[in-house]
């Protein structure tokens, strides 16, 4: 499909709202005693260059977790915070998009990390070009990948975990970044959602 409109993604997210608050692939094996915190990222589209691209960032060196990794902005849920509520706070901190910029489009299944996080994925359209305001703590870089290169299949592999029902997903290198591990499987996620990819 070369022609991807707002309101096609809108209403494969709408279709797909009744598995948003369930959770869906978990990295690690849950057990009964295994204590998770709730988190929220932002997946951002953006529509520049006549095509959909998404907006991804890269960690420094200096954060606790995950460093140098590709992400999307997001965050450790606040006491009392909606998921959607942490993903615009937490990407307004992060890279300075103001809430009012962001056009909340959909939900997408949550994922428990490695990092034992039940993350929440909101997808979100942003004005581009931006004035970005980055963390500089934070986060190292702003970058988007086009939506349908995202979805090439020769632009990604799935590797299995050995003894486990788990796998990994990791892209090309595009711009010199890699796309790997949680983001790159959210992504797909989103990518099968909007039936830019197969799901099986």
């Amino acid at each position: 499909m070369s022609t991807i409109t707002l309101d096609f993604i809108t209403q494969k997210l709408y279709q797909a709202e009744n598995n948003a608050d369930t959770d869906g692939y978990a990295e690690i094996e849950i057990q009964a005693s295994t204590k998770l915190r709730s988190a929220a990222v932002l997946l951002p589209l953006t529509f520049f260059q006549n095509e959909w691209h998404i907006l991804f960032t890269r960690r420094t060196d200096r954060v606790e977790s995950h460093k140098g990794q590709v992400s999307f902005p997001g965050g450790a849920s606040d006491d009392g915070e909606t998921s959607e509520q942490t993903a615009l706070r937490e990407t307004y901190e992060e890279i300075g998009i103001n809430a009012n910029d962001i056009k909340i489009i959909g939900q997408l299944s949550k994922m428990i990390t490695i990092s034992k996080y039940r993350v929440s994925p909101i997808v979100g359209v942003i004005p581009f070009p931006y004035a970005f305001k980055i963390q500089n703590v934070e986060v190292a870089r702003v970058f988007t990948i086009p939506l349908l290169w995202l979805a090439e299949r020769n632009n990604y592999w799935e590797f299995s975990i050995g003894g486990s029902n788990r796998s990994v997903i990791a892209y090309h290198p595009y711009d010199g970044e890699l796309l790997w591990g949680a983001t790159a499987r959210m992504t797909v996620n989103f990518l099968k959602t909007i039936e830019l990819i197969q799901s099986g």
